[in-house]
């Protein structure tokens, strides 16, 4: 079967992967409505393509708090990869140095932080950090990752509980016994999410910015008075999430509460997205509403499972040549043409 887009990565993944891990990836919260929406927003956005200009030569990339990536497209933090493949987060972790593209690594990964380092040197990776009630616990995993090379934090802000996903219920979720969550192994028992930090507010901030030099980017944003919030309380970036849709259903798909951050936040902090991203032109909508870089959680999750650290990349590289194309036929030669000027919303 020819790989062409990323729905047949999905195909791939649903018809291969043991169900149990397939729903685990798969689940949004509730009804999945918001999960859904997720995807279902970027077709109310049509393009205004402007023509006749000179796309001869492409320049895709763009930097990322000052780090130069290949195209605007990222690894989103999510958990268990070996759940999709035996490597794991070193896979992932190698499929990302190897397209020059951010991996953001999950507290819930099944490798440690030291092999994901070691797996790929000199890769650019950020850490993405919940907050657990035994505050030495995430002391700890901050100072590991910022020894282990680690370059940014990503507090994780829309997860003081976790949000119902039937289908885990229904399957009665757990890891395998031969998979651990490798960061806390002995910090408590493997899936049993109620030991988060619910009482985290803005103020941990500070108390993060006091463990770690590394910039602190918050993830889990859908609001300008939260964005607003963010940017006094001196973050460095900004991601536009609602967590794949499997927290509070019913909220806005990320595309559509972007606009609103993006103006809100002036400039100030970098504004990045993740949700929903299926296509190369979903990048380019993305970009042109503001964002500076995109990210993906299951269709990495899905390369992954098809071949490892080679699916991954064949994602990646499929998406970035989707990407360049809509950017030349809608007549940007380089992402910094890319602005609001190329979109419309549609008249309902």
């Amino acid at each position: 079967m020819a790989m062409v887009c990323l729905s047949d990565f999905e195909a791939y993944a649903k018809k291969y992967l043991p169900k149990i891990a397939w729903d685990f990836f798969a689940a949004g919260a509730d009804d999945c409505s918001t999960r859904d929406e997720n995807i279902l927003a970027y077709k109310r956005i049509h393009f205004r393509p402007r023509m006749l200009r000179d796309v001869s030569m492409m320049d895709i990339r763009t930097k990322i708090l000052g780090t130069e990536i290949s195209f605007p497209v990222g690894i989103a933090p999510t958990g268990f990869h070996q759940l999709a493949w035996p490597d794991g987060e070193k896979s992932t972790a190698r499929a990302a140095k190897a397209m020059n593209t951010c991996y953001i690594a999950s507290t819930y990964s099944t490798c440690t932080l030291e092999e994901i380092s070691a797996a790929a040197p000199g890769g650019l990776r950020w850490f993405q950090l919940y907050v657990h009630r035994n505050r030495e616990v995430s002391k700890n995993l901050v100072q590991r990752a910022e020894a282990s090379g680690f370059q940014a934090l990503v507090l994780t802000a829309d997860l003081p509980y976790t949000g119902r996903r039937r289908d885990d219920i229904r399957n009665g979720f757990r890891l395998p016994p031969h998979m651990k969550l490798k960061n806390l192994e002995g910090a408590f028992e493997v899936c049993r999410m109620s030991l988060l930090d619910a009482s985290v507010t803005w103020n941990d901030i500070y108390w993060l910015r006091s463990l770690t030099q590394l910039p602190i980017i918050i993830k889990g944003i859908l609001t300008k008075e939260d964005a607003k919030l963010a940017v006094r309380h001196g973050v460095q970036g900004i991601i536009v999430s609602n967590h794949g849709g499997r927290q509070l259903d019913g909220g806005l798909a990320t595309i559509d509460a972007l606009v609103e951050i993006v103006e809100a936040v002036q400039g100030r902090v970098e504004v990045y997205l993740d949700g929903g991203i299926r296509k190369g032109s979903d990048v380019l909508k993305a970009l042109a509403l503001g964002a500076k870089c995109v990210f993906i959680g299951r269709p990495a999750l899905w390369g992954l499972a098809y071949k490892g650290e080679e699916g991954l990349q064949d994602v990646l590289r499929i998406l970035q040549d989707e990407f360049r194309l809509s950017m030349a036929l809608a007549g940007c030669a380089s992402v910094s043409e890319i602005g609001p000027h190329l979109v419309q919303f549609s008249k309902l």
